[in-house]
């Protein structure tokens, strides 16, 4: 091993995952191993299967590259007990300089790997717990959003009994407080899994059952019209607005299909709001991020109403890295390339890792 071999960071790179999710975070791996900086780092793939096994790094790298071959898009379904039955995957984490835990959804960016790898004293790209916790849970995100001035649309949560059999009651109140049409989505997810749209009574109920498949939590919020722009954040202690994005799906909303399989939704970049506008935007997104402590990585989500207000929808802690992704186009169009991303999200998991030892 050359001396530039031994002085690469170990950058482990958990991907895959037990949710709905898992297509998703492959393809965003896969786009990270492909334009890390090779002289910076040493790129170790670990990979969770849909069943919940962790898989060695050799056979994590030959599933990878049956999915960059066009094979399959996942990583397999192999069942497992959980990372303490995989001491491999443990021994790989403990040889690890730092880790870029790409998992998207439940079980990833939730709060759950994030509280491993504290417990494990090792520094990880993104958000820690907490805002991860409450960026996966869009019911604690909107209270968050409540408690700052970040405007948002009209929303009510349904819990347990009432995401089976919605009562009389509740559907009233989402007639009156909400109105139709309206969004109904679980409150824990991502990549637009499990959301649909209800125009009417007679749609509510299909709706919250579609939702309430993947959580004991459904959002029921209005829908807005307007332009849909997204903006990415990027930094520790001063975080920084990525110019603004704009999507105009060719379905009636931008769906799990639109984002990661067919690309048949137009990404307008940057976005056509006013200068103005743009940068209120941008201002409500550093306050969201902060709102939610984050760190590192967030992309914030809104929509520009025809009248000129904004509508904050949601923060989304772990951003997907595929190639038609959002978050690294942005930062592409502020003169930040996709191997740079990375190399500076090392950085900042590094700086908070180094900072938060001298609180401990």
């Amino acid at each position: 091993m050359t001396s530039s071999q031994q002085s690469r960071q170990r950058l482990v790179l958990i991907c895959g995952g037990r949710t709905a999710e898992h297509e998703v975070s492959v393809t965003s791996a896969r786009g990270v191993m492909r334009e890390a900086d090779p002289a910076r780092f040493e790129v170790i793939p670990l990979g969770i299967t849909k069943g919940g096994a962790w898989l060695s790094v050799e056979e994590t790298r030959a599933r990878l590259a049956r999915a960059d071959a066009g094979e399959r898009r996942d990583i397999g379904d192999d069942v497992g007990a959980g990372i303490l039955a995989f001491p491999e995957a443990m021994a790989t984490l403990h040889s690890a300089d730092v880790v870029f835990p790409i998992v998207h959804g439940t079980f990833g960016e939730d709060g759950t790997m994030q509280g491993l790898l504290e417990m494990a004293e090792l520094p990880y790209v993104g958000p820690g717990v907490a805002a991860s916790a409450v960026g996966m849970d869009k019911d604690l995100m909107r209270a968050v959003f409540s408690a700052h001035d970040i405007p948002q649309t009209r929303y009510i949560v349904l819990r347990d009994e009432d995401t089976r059999a919605p009562s009389d009651a509740t559907l009233r109140s989402v007639a009156s407080e909400v109105g139709y049409p309206c969004f109904v989505k679980p409150a824990n997810g991502g990549s637009s899994v499990g959301i649909s749209k209800a125009r009417s009574q007679e749609d509510l109920g299909e709706a919250i059952a579609a939702a309430a498949a993947f959580d004991r939590k459904v959002l029921v919020e209005a829908a807005v019209t307007g332009q849909e722009v997204e903006c990415a954040v990027l930094g520790h202690r001063d975080p920084q607005p990525s110019p603004l994005g704009e999507i105009r799906p060719t379905t009636e909303f931008y769906d799990y299909q639109a984002k990661y399989l067919d690309d048949s939704a137009e990404l307008i970049v940057p976005a056509r709001v006013d200068p103005a506008t743009a940068k209120r935007v941008q201002e409500y997104a550093v306050r969201a991020f902060r709102a939610l402590d984050c760190s590192g990585l967030s992309r914030v989500d809104f929509f520009v109403e025809p009248d000129g207000n904004v509508k904050c929808i949601e923060v989304n802690t772990l951003p997907g890295f595929t190639p038609i992704s959002m978050y690294p186009r942005l930062w592409q169009e502020a003169g930040v390339s996709y191997r740079e991303l990375v190399s500076r999200l090392v950085d900042f998991a590094l700086e908070r890792f180094r900072e938060e030892r001298v609180h401990a």
